[in-house]
């Protein structure tokens, strides 16, 4: 890609010997001898990298600097600065130039910042792309993303939906791993066509064929007309093989054949059916256990194994509870008609410190529990099931956070608590913390500490 580069410089010596180098390595330069013509040339055009002296007359670099960032927010700047002015490359920095380069310019280290530039507004706008397609594939879902572990999880999805490629789901019980393959789905552009799950584990073996491939009319006593198996029907769309952990070997080497030859024979047939369609697989067992105990084919766990996303169980994720909890309790008040505006703080911190063995499932079904007992405007210690209250209270109310706490758990906790302690004062939670007001606004919707 050659990437579109503004140089812009009022000295015009300077200038000229940028562009030309720069154009001999590749870019598509424009220049500007001064900030308005700078500004105009962005109003026109598109640039993916800007480079900027700070000393210019009428508009200097920080200006334009800022006007070019309003313009276009992906775009990356790179400030020439003279040696000396150290303090001036880091305020244009902090307002939000890529970096800075000293005068007279070191070429060989400008080509390294610009790569390192373009390679930045290359992954800004590939994640700008990536949250349009997930906020369209987990729209009215309960795929939740605000831990970076999810968030990697949901750029995998959105990176791999529009391919053919199997995909393997793994996670512990509880941890959406259907959401996350219906939100796969959903992004692949066979959303027009069916998505047919199917729980491997809770059909008796003796039904498995069957229910996969169907059968003729005949096959077998009580088959009084010709069924479609699930891989039929999911022809153009998506099948999603639910604890392919627990499929038996005799199925096992049927679907490697199936997905190997994109063919399928119903239960009693002999024609060949030819279908299209993707296989998306999960499991919580370790298959590659399952393998060396001889209970899982390894040509059929590298068949279904392509593409993998493992999806953290609720305790190494914890910035994605409250989100959760607000979720679920709008669920809630939608069913029960019952406004329920939260957690107390206690309640907050037993679910912080509570290890969620049932992980998202679970906790849908102690918000459900919590909401049905409550009886206040929030929902309080005693709403919730011993279980999760038992599980801090044998260790005593001031024991230490769990060996799991991650440092952002440890930080969000310290905010809450210091929020806590002066009744959601800013002001002087900022000072107690000893950061800006308005970094700590940024930390508690970082953390999800709005309303809860």
């Amino acid at each position: 890609m050659r990437y579109r580069l503004l140089v812009v410089d009022d000295e015009e010596s300077q200038r000229e010997m940028l562009a030309g180098f720069l154009a001999k390595q590749g870019y598509q330069v424009r220049t500007a001898e001064a900030g308005k013509i700078a500004l105009n040339l962005c109003l026109e055009n598109y640039f993916e990298v800007a480079l900027i002296d700070l000393r210019m007359p009428e508009m200097d670099g920080l200006e334009l600097l800022k006007k070019l960032r309003a313009l276009n927010p992906e775009i990356q700047v790179v400030v020439l600065t003279a040696h000396g002015s150290i303090e001036t490359a880091v305020e244009a920095m902090r307002a939000g130039a890529f970096h800075y380069v000293n005068k007279p310019v070191d070429l060989e280290e400008l080509l390294l910042t610009l790569k390192s530039a373009t390679e930045r507004h290359h992954l800004l706008v590939e994640n700008r792309e990536l949250r349009a397609v997930l906020a369209d594939s987990v729209q009215d879902s309960e795929l939740v993303a605000e831990s970076p572990a999810m968030k990697e999880v949901l750029s995998t999805v959105a990176r791999v939906a529009s391919t053919p490629s199997t995909v393997l789901i793994l996670g512990e019980s509880g941890t959406g791993k259907e959401m996350v393959a219906r939100a796969l789905h959903k992004a692949s552009g066979r959303d027009g066509d069916k998505f047919i799950a199917v729980n491997v584990a809770a059909l008796p073996e003796t039904l498995l064929e069957s229910e996969l491939f169907g059968y003729e009319k005949g096959a077998f006593t009580g088959a009084v007309k010709k069924r479609l198996g699930r891989f039929e029907l999911a022809d153009g769309g998506t099948l999603f093989l639910d604890e392919i952990g627990d499929l038996p070997l005799s199925m096992q080497v049927k679907l490697l054949r199936a997905l190997e030859q994109k063919r399928i024979e119903r239960l009693g047939g002999e024609q060949s059916i030819k279908l299209d369609v993707r296989l998306v697989s999960a499991t919580h067992v370790d298959l590659e256990e399952r393998i060396a105990a001889g209970a899982f084919r390894e040509d059929l766990y590298y068949r279904l194994n392509v593409i993998t996303v493992t999806i953290p169980p609720l305790r190494e994720r914890k910035e994605d509870i409250l989100p959760l909890v607000k979720h679920f309790l709008a669920k809630q008040e939608k069913r029960l008609g019952k406004k329920i505006e939260g957690l107390t703080p206690a309640a907050r911190d037993l679910f912080f410190y509570y290890s969620w063995p049932g992980n998202v499932r679970e906790l849908e079904n102690v918000i459900e529990r919590a909401s049905v007992l409550c009886r206040r405007e929030a929902i309080d210690v005693d709403d919730l099931p011993r279980l999760v209250r038992d599980e801090r209270q044998t260790s005593g109310k001031d024991a230490e956070p769990p060996p799991s706490s991650t440092l952002r758990d440890l930080e969000a906790q310290h905010i809450r608590q210091v929020l806590e302690q002066t009744g959601r004062n800013f002001k002087q939670a900022a000072q107690i913390l000893g950061i800006h007001r308005n970094t700590l606004r940024l930390k508690i919707k970082e953390y999800g500490l709005e309303n809860l």
